[in-house]
């Protein structure tokens, strides 16, 4: 896995159900991607116009809501992976 760097942000995004909580197979196309995503690594955060270090704010595990188009895909084997800045990321979401 790829270490994000300054305040770059790997999230894997969390993939729609293609089942109904009723049991029924939806068809392919109806499955929407969602713009929910899960954190999987975090740079250790970019620097403001003073020259200091901002933390993150965000970290692994998390959920976060990100933009539907935007970010920098990254494909490993078959999974793919998207990398966006913290200042991209649209909402962190409490469970």
């Amino acid at each position: 896995m790829a270490t994000p760097l300054l305040d770059r942000i790997l999230v894997q995004r969390i993939k729609a159900e293609a089942k109904t909580a009723s049991g029924i197979f939806l068809p392919e196309a109806s499955v929407k991607e969602l713009s929910e995503a899960k954190v999987l690594a975090v740079g250790p955060g970019g620097f403001n116009k003073d020259g200091q270090r901002m933390a993150p704010s965000v970290a692994p595990g998390d959920k976060v809501l990100i933009p539907q188009y935007g970010g920098s895909p990254v494909k490993v084997g078959d999974e793919e992976y998207h990398l966006f800045r913290d200042h991209e990321l649209l909402a962190k979401i409490n469970e």
